[in-house]
């Protein structure tokens, strides 16, 4: 076999002991779990993360000029808000497709997974 033939073999056995541990969302992949998003939501996420890096690089300049710690702390917490929220619109959306998808087809189980998530959010 060919390195492509065996790259197309792990991912078909990679998958075949996913999907034996959980349902796969109709919208997913089991390997990468991909979600379709409208053109609007990616842009809307991205704009999101794109802000978030912004905070960052101004606290990595914070730092490089010496600024005062409580400044600092400040923009911390400014941005582990704003990735807080980032957090719960994509939780929306997971809740709106997915989960709501999966529980209309009968499982349930996707709500212990879905929990998890949740609890890993904070």
């Amino acid at each position: 076999m060919n390195t492509k033939e065996n790259k197309a073999l792990d991912r078909e056995n990679e998958r075949t002991l996913l999907s034996a541990d959980r349902r796969e969302c109709p919208l997913c992949e089991v390997r990468y779990r991909n979600k379709s998003r409208g053109a609007v939501q990616i842009k809307s996420l991205q704009n999101r993360l794109n802000r978030i890096i912004g905070q960052m690089n101004g606290i990595k300049k914070m730092i490089d000029d010496g600024r005062y710690c409580g400044d600092i702390l400040i923009q911390v917490s400014a941005v582990e808000s704003a990735l807080q929220n980032f957090g719960y619109v994509v939780l929306e959306s997971h809740l709106e497709s997915c989960v709501a998808d999966e529980i209309k087809a009968g499982h349930t189980e996707i709500i212990a997974e879905t929990v998890d998530l949740i609890k890993k959010l904070k």
